[in-house]
């Protein structure tokens, strides 16, 4: 596994967007903070697709299946609007919810906007995968990974994918004392 690239999908998910009517800064911010949290060579592999479930679905499927990210995150299309349907391809394509996400990316976006109850995004498992739904606004990217990243590499260990190691100075990841890095 250590000679593979790590992979991270990136996925903004507008309409606007892809038609390219206005630019995608979610993509963007997602890269942003991911490359400040870990310190791991990675690769990132960004899409920036309609608001379509089918769309969504395939991306997603591509992304865990072929491209083999271990992490994926997307933004946009978890609100409650007719065309926000990212929670309902997540949920399709994913094996197993893991609802503390949702939770905590909640509780934490409640504390700036009381908006955040709108909020529909998850977080799931589709084979080596972690798949997190994250809001559209940039800042509230940033706000919903420092809440839930500390718990994002132990969970990629427990889903047999790569050793995430984070820039404990930006973000510490958390991993109970008998998770030991595997060695070279």
């Amino acid at each position: 596994m250590q000679n593979t690239p790590i992979k991270i999908g990136f996925v903004t998910v507008s309409d606007r967007a892809s038609r390219g009517e206005y630019e995608d800064l979610g993509g963007p911010a997602m890269q942003e903070w991911i490359g400040k949290a870990l310190t791991n060579d990675w690769q990132p592999v960004a899409r920036v697709i309609e608001d379509e479930q089918g769309l969504i679905e395939s991306t997603l499927k591509q992304l865990a299946d072929e491209d083999k990210c271990c992490l994926i995150l997307t933004t946009g299309g978890t609100g409650p609007a007719k065309r926000d349907v990212t929670p309902e391809a997540t949920e399709a394509v994913c094996e197993k919810i893991l609802d503390g996400f949702a939770e905590q990316m909640r509780a934490v976006s409640l504390q700036y906007v009381p908006t955040a109850i709108l909020s529909r995004q998850i977080a799931g498992i589709r084979g080596e995968s972690l798949i997190i739904n994250l809001p559209g606004k940039p800042s509230a990217i940033g706000e919903c990974l420092e809440a839930v990243f500390p718990a994002v590499p132990y969970c990629v260990d427990l889903i047999e994918g790569p050793y995430l190691e984070t820039d404990e100075a930006f973000v510490k990841a958390f991993r109970p004392k008998h998770a030991k890095k595997p060695s070279a």
